[in-house]
């Protein structure tokens, strides 16, 4: 009987220490934007060590300073102190090459929402990086499916989608996307990794906008119609829904906080894809975006901000 208990013991530890070597430690991630560094703090924040890879080192530097500020602001709020900030900025490589990525365990792929970009991204990992490798894509509108199938046969069973929502550190869940090719075996694993970088994960299948694009664009747009048509100010229409329904934000705020570059982008490709009137976009988000007027990260959108990103009412 004790005989039959240690080899228990044995089988659970031995287990355990597989499940351990299975786990993703290394996570690499290609685009240094907004939604790049938010992916970095939030991995990083949870002890894994982050490779971010962006086009050049200037581009670099203003992710860096970007990355550095957001967290200052959060450190003034007493959100995080200054040992968050140096443990999470220490399990960051800062990197130009992507040959530098070709041992991570998952890479995401972060960069803009255009199809063709997203694909030669991927084409580039398939040709580097080692065959266990999973490839992870934060396209909101795009289909997992033709990216996948882009790549090597034998790869596609290793792309999933990971949405996440910004601002990343703050937004508890994560939609896990699953291609027509995407392997059970993967979806377990980066569940595991989701639950880990503290996010809750939603399986979506895989249609334009999955669960969350797909929800909000509506509501962003028709916002914007109602402050076309002049029913009320873009302040009044933030308040009404916020207090109304208990958002946290209103959708116009939520627009520039976004992006209303990608907002569009947004809109143009669920319009384009499903035809429906609801994801048109109005003429009023075409004339800001023209104009660069792109909300936050510009200093001016529907509302106007100040250099650190607080709304100035």
């Amino acid at each position: 009987m004790q005989e039959e208990k240690l080899r228990l013991e044995d089988l659970l530890e031995s287990s355990n220490s597989a499940n351990d070597d299975d786990r993703i430690n290394h996570v690499a991630i290609i685009g240094a934007g907004i939604m790049g560094q938010g992916i970095a703090q939030t991995v990083a924040g949870m002890g894994l060590e982050v490779t971010i890879v962006e086009v050049d080192s200037e581009k670099l530097e203003i992710a860096k300073a970007q990355l550095t500020e957001s967290i200052d602001r959060e450190i003034k709020r007493w959100a995080m102190t200054k040992s968050d900030k140096k443990a999470i900025f220490s399990r960051i490589k800062w990197a130009t090459d992507t040959n530098s990525v070709k041992d991570s365990e998952i890479i995401i792929e972060a960069v803009q929402e255009d199809f063709d970009l997203k694909v030669s991204v991927f084409k580039e990992l398939d040709r580097i990086a080692n065959p266990d490798t999973i490839f992870v894509s934060n396209t909101s509108t795009l289909s997992l499916t033709k990216i996948s199938e882009s790549i090597s046969k034998e790869r596609s069973t290793r792309v999933i989608g990971m949405h996440f929502l910004n601002p990343v550190p703050k937004i508890p869940m994560v939609e896990l996307v699953k291609s027509l090719h995407t392997s059970n075996e993967t979806v377990l694993k980066v569940k595991e990794f989701a639950s880990r970088i503290g996010k809750t994960p939603v399986e979506v299948y895989e249609y334009p906008g999955f669960i969350t694009t797909r929800a909000i664009v509506p509501l962003i747009n028709e916002a914007m119609h109602m402050l076309l048509e002049g029913i009320a100010t873009a302040k009044d229409i933030d308040t009404a829904l916020k207090l109304g329904y208990n958002f946290q934000y209103g959708p116009l705020e939520m627009a520039d906080s976004m992006g209303l570059d990608e907002v569009l982008t947004w809109m143009e490709t669920l319009w384009n894809t499903l035809g429906e009137p609801r994801y048109r976009p109005n003429p009023m988000i075409r004339k800001l975006v023209r104009e660069r007027k792109l909300g936050k990260k510009t200093g001016e959108g529907i509302f106007k901000y100040d250099e650190h990103g607080n709304k100035i009412n």
